[in-house]
């Protein structure tokens, strides 16, 4: 798993770079329910300083700052962290290369999100939107003060230009999803542009996608000849806090606050965009980077290691106090990191093979023996939430699935069985009881797997082999007491190490039998579910990587697409979870709901923190003079 600096704000939304990293904008037509609304037109047209899918927004056109902020945060200083392996473009939409580490922290787009309002969304580089009750439109008006980061001002030409550009050189998963949704771009000025939906476009959709798409400068593009769907050696021009200040590929990259910043004092930046410089560090492997930290190299680590975490944190620095270690709360939807099978080769098509192999994971066993029990096993797809289904499908739901079970694309025990869970095994060692290798063993006999002389399975004579791709060695400890596991039932299991950029290749070609995915959900999922699970993006998606195309989930994704009420949304995402489990097509692996960052007592950050967002790069901030305290004490140069 590749590493990289945790987000600032922990919701998503279709991305034009094929993840779901958009602002988490919520974009279902509640227009009795939003404050500070006034009409434009009599009882036709809706004028708004945000918009809200479910419920009211949580803050007015006018308030002063964010409530999770500390208005009073000091600016400058510089904030430093690290990332795993290796970069060599700072263009995260395109196929070619690998992003550096924040790269988008420079954009921004024509709506926004708090880290405490879940389904709200905000004008950003506008100051009202406008939209009729059957959504057929959205117009927003931009602000007149915005600037690019060359000083040039930002205008409706950028704005279509930068969509236009998204769906002409956007990545095939996300154009495939988004050509349908807008049937023209219309300037109306300098400072208002407009966006005409087709009829059969995702109401729950419209308006993220219109304001959810990054602004980048018409002007600069043309100049420069870049492109989106190719490699660059800077970021793209946009109007964000943030610019390149400096980068040696593959050893750091450091961005600079613009001090120039158009959006410095109004009220959404009160508190935020604290530091003068963000630094990444790039390390080759972890432990060289835990070394790094402990001498001080960098300043702020965000911990995925249970080991280190439990164990690594014993050195002077934290024992004298100049180290702090935070475990902060993430209310957000938990990452199910798994194993995925590559369902376009044929052997994992049969689900009894999969289940087989899936018994062979041991994590009650490595949660124990190598996570120190810090984890817990992402049995739903929405861990952490409500959205995961449990116990046996309620009568909404089972009204969801009986036409699927009717038209034979479902089984009709997944009208009465309990969902899913991942399979237990003994956690006092990591070989299979008998009891697990005979049930193991049978469901490969049952699909044609046999034993010969040898102590392979094979069928039709070629053997039974499970080829898993990875470029963290820091996973060798997880990987290779499973493939004893699989070599113990006559599976003959391999691990294949390579480079960060082969990983990111055979991934996307689908060169792999297992890799490894972070399956990252939304609170308010929609449209960008397609991007994971839908059937159109099996051939070519970063996150469809299992190549799933299974028509019951393509019939429920609708649903989920179109629910328009809290409850509603909640019961179609429940019949999704139940059968997105029942596939059987990743191998859960782990998940935890809580932070845990290690950093120099030289940063701060407001007592209480909302519950979507950590907000190290956003609403931290650098205290000189304990810095100075810690120069003083010999602890940092």
């Amino acid at each position: 798993m590749s590493h990289r600096p945790p987000q600032v704000i922990a919701r998503t939304r279709l991305q034009p770079d094929g993840s779901l990293k958009w602002m988490g904008v919520a974009v279902v037509l509640v227009a009795a329910a939003l404050t500070s609304v006034a009409p434009a037109r009599a009882d036709t047209v809706t004028v708004s300083h945000g918009y809200s899918n479910f419920g009211e927004l949580k803050y007015g056109p006018d308030f002063e700052h964010l409530d999770y902020v500390n208005p009073d945060a000091p600016k400058g200083g510089e904030v430093s962290t690290w990332s795993l392996g290796n970069f060599d473009s700072f263009n995260q939409y395109a196929r070619e290369g690998v992003a550096a580490a924040l790269n988008t922290i420079g954009s921004e787009s024509l709506l926004t999100a708090t880290a405490d309002d879940p389904y709200g969304a905000y004008c950003f580089l506008c100051t009202t939107l406008e939209y009729p009750e059957d959504l057929s439109y959205v117009v927003f008006n931009l602000r007149e003060d915005v600037t690019f980061s060359d000083g040039t001002p930002m205008t409706a030409e950028d704005v279509a230009f930068s969509v236009n550009l998204f769906l002409e050189q956007g990545i095939a998963e996300y154009r495939r999803i988004a050509e349908g949704f807008v049937d023209k771009v219309e300037v109306e000025g300098p400072y208002r542009i407009k966006f005409i939906f087709n009829k059969d476009a995702s109401k729950r959709d419209r308006v993220g996608f219109a304001g959810g798409t990054p602004v980048f400068s018409k002007a600069w593009f043309e100049e420069t000849g870049t492109r989106l769907d190719k490699s660059t050696d800077r970021p793209f021009m946009s109007t964000g806090a943030y610019v390149l200040d400096s980068f040696d590929y593959n050893r750091q990259v450091i961005y600079a606050r613009n001090p120039d910043y158009w959006g410095e004092d109004i009220p959404f930046n009160v508190g935020r965009n604290n530091f003068d410089r963000i630094r990444v560090e790039y390390f080759a492997d972890r432990s060289a980077a835990f070394e790094a930290f402990k001498s001080g190299e960098y300043l702020l680590k965000a911990e995925t290691d249970p080991k280190d975490w439990a164990t690594g944190y014993d050195f002077p620095a934290v024992k004298s106090g100049a180290v702090k270690l935070a475990t902060l709360p993430d209310g957000g939807v938990g990452t199910a990191l798994s194993f995925v099978f590559n369902l376009d080769r044929e052997k994992w098509q049969d689900p009894k093979v999969r289940d087989a192999v899936s018994m062979l994971f041991n994590f009650e066993w490595t949660n124990k023996a190598l996570f120190f029990d810090l984890y817990e096993r992402p049995a739903s797809f929405w861990p952490n939430t409500d959205l995961a289904a449990t116990g046996t499908p309620s009568p909404e739901e089972v009204a969801l699935l009986q036409p699927l079970v009717d038209q034979g694309l479902l089984d009709e025990s997944i009208l009465t069985d309990e969902v899913r869970m991942p399979f237990v095994n003994d956690d006092s060692k990591n070989r299979p009881s008998r009891k697990v290798l005979r049930s193991a063993s049978k469901l490969l006999e049952e699909a044609g797997w046999l034993v010969g002389d040898d102590g392979i399975r094979r069928k039709d004579g070629q053997p039974l082999e499970v080829n898993i791709i990875q470029f963290n060695p820091l996973y060798d400890r997880v990987v290779n007491p499973f493939i004893n596991n699989l070599n113990a039932l006559g599976i003959k299991g391999s691990l294949e190490r390579i480079d960060t950029a082969q990983y990111v290749e055979r991934r996307r070609k689908g060169d792999f039998d297992l890799t490894n995915q972070g399956i990252q959900m939304d609170l308010e999922p929609s449209i960008g579910l397609e991007q994971w699970f839908s059937s159109k993006t099996a051939d070519n998606s970063s996150r469809n990587l299992m190549r799933l195309r299974d028509p019951a989930v393509d019939a429920l994704l609708p649903k989920v697409i179109a629910a328009d009420t809290l409850d509603e949304l909640r019961t179609s995402v429940h019949a999704l979870d139940r059968v997105l489990r029942s596939i059987g097509f990743a191998i859960p692996q782990w998940y935890k709901n809580e932070n845990w960052i290690a950093y120099y007592d030289v940063f701060r950050h407001p007592d209480e923190l909302p519950p979507l967002a950590v907000g190290i790069y956003d609403f931290w901030w650098y205290d000189a003079e304990a810095a100075e305290k810690l120069k003083a004490d010999g602890v940092l140069r």
